[in-house]
């Protein structure tokens, strides 16, 4: 009987054991949330819809005891992400050691919806400057994002950016507060450039009518990204988190 108490024992102590490890390791993982907009975001139906977000691709590219949570959204701008308790949200969830990914800049430009519009220079220049402290506050480490460029050729070919000031804000803020910055808008500039004019449609949303099934009547937009453009730019973050962030690099893989 006293043999058979000892072995209880020991089989209780050794499964106490492992459940006190797992929770170790547990509390162990770092988490990147990323905050953005639609061409950061989860797009549903991904067996049919060719839509996809760039950071909905980044799990592909990470490794070890790493995760990641999307919380970016369709048509949301740092004041709506703001004023829907959305960022809030993130908060309740950061811990010491996580990451924030942070772009916005596309629905902040919407001058006709007061709900959504930032001046660059005063509110969407605040808002950056909240996301980065209150990120800090909690222990976290924010990094910054342009916004990815839209397809915008003019008559003559010549791509052309449509973002005004609100990259320039991003990369001030970036200076000003110390936050590694991923300047997305020079390098799908770039990218886009790379494919030209016409192979660049690939990159986003470019169907004819009952091309496929998704959009039977077709397709014509040069914002949101395709499988293929959505890889291509998180490929094109993760260099230079590599670069730019070494204690994340850990947790990245080049492809």
């Amino acid at each position: 009987m006293k043999l058979y108490n000892k072995f209880a024992l020991l089989l209780l102590l050794t499964f106490s054991f492992a459940i006190a490890q797992e929770h170790v390791e547990d509390s162990q993982v770092i988490t990147i949330h990323s905050i953005g907009d639609s061409t950061m975001a989860i797009k549903p139906n991904p067996d049919d819809n060719p839509e996809r977000g760039w950071a909905q691709m980044l799990p592909g590219f990470l490794s070890g005891n790493i995760a990641l949570e999307n919380y970016a959204v369709n048509g949301r701008s740092t004041r709506s992400f703001i004023t829907e308790g959305r960022w809030e949200k993130v908060l309740e969830n950061l811990k010491m050691g996580d990451y924030v990914f942070i772009q916005f800049g596309h629905n902040d430009q919407k001058e006709n919806d007061p709900k959504r519009y930032t001046n660059p220079h005063t509110a969407y220049r605040a808002n950056l400057i909240k996301f980065v402290e209150d990120s800090r506050a909690k222990g976290a480490i924010p990094i910054l994002f342009t916004s990815i460029v839209r397809r915008n050729y003019n008559e003559n070919g010549t791509l052309v950016d449509t973002h005004g000031d609100y990259p320039v804000e991003v990369r001030q803020v970036a200076q000003e507060y110390n936050v590694p910055l991923i300047d997305l808008q020079y390098q799908t500039e770039l990218l886009v450039e790379s494919f030209g004019q016409e192979d660049s449609k690939d990159l986003y949303l470019h169907y004819k009518p009952r091309e496929i099934a998704y959009y039977p009547e077709g397709k014509e937009d040069d914002t949101h990204l395709s499988v293929l453009g959505a890889t291509h730019v998180a490929r094109l973050a993760v260099a230079s988190l590599i670069q730019k962030v070494p204690a994340l690099s850990v947790y990245l893989k080049a492809d």
